[in-house]
């Protein structure tokens, strides 16, 4: 009988591993990744009170595509939102998706855009 490999559960539990080290505070926030099939979405969270700080995604800025060059302007417009709200640094939460792609992308795009992390 084979084994079958569940995905969306190695993911989960890659997530868990991760998150278990890691937490967003007010002075350091947390930027969560999420990718599905259709879009990529990033937003900038405060773990102490659970509050989501900034938010940006293919689906905000009404981009077609879903690609590296979707997921480069989804970076650039987290980093533009969470300057307004006057964040500078922030914990990467790649959300237990492999860090390459659009996922990579994404983080050296706001990373460029100002964000240190």
């Amino acid at each position: 009988m084979l084994k079958i490999f569940d995905r969306k559960g190695a993911r989960a539990k890659r997530h868990r591993r991760v998150r278990v080290k890691m937490a967003g505070s007010a002075e350091r926030p947390r930027l969560s990744v999420y990718r599905s099939l259709n879009h990529i979405y990033a937003q900038v969270i405060d773990d102490s009170t659970g509050r989501t700080l900034a938010a940006a995604s293919t689906k905000a800025l009404k981009s077609g595509k879903n690609d590296a060059g979707a997921a480069t302007a989804v970076g650039k417009a987290i980093a533009a939102e969470a300057s307004k709200a006057g964040i500078k640094t922030v914990v990467f939460d790649r959300g237990g998706f492999l860090y390459h792609g659009r996922i990579k992308a994404l983080a050296e795009a706001a990373r460029e855009a100002g964000l240190e992390f």
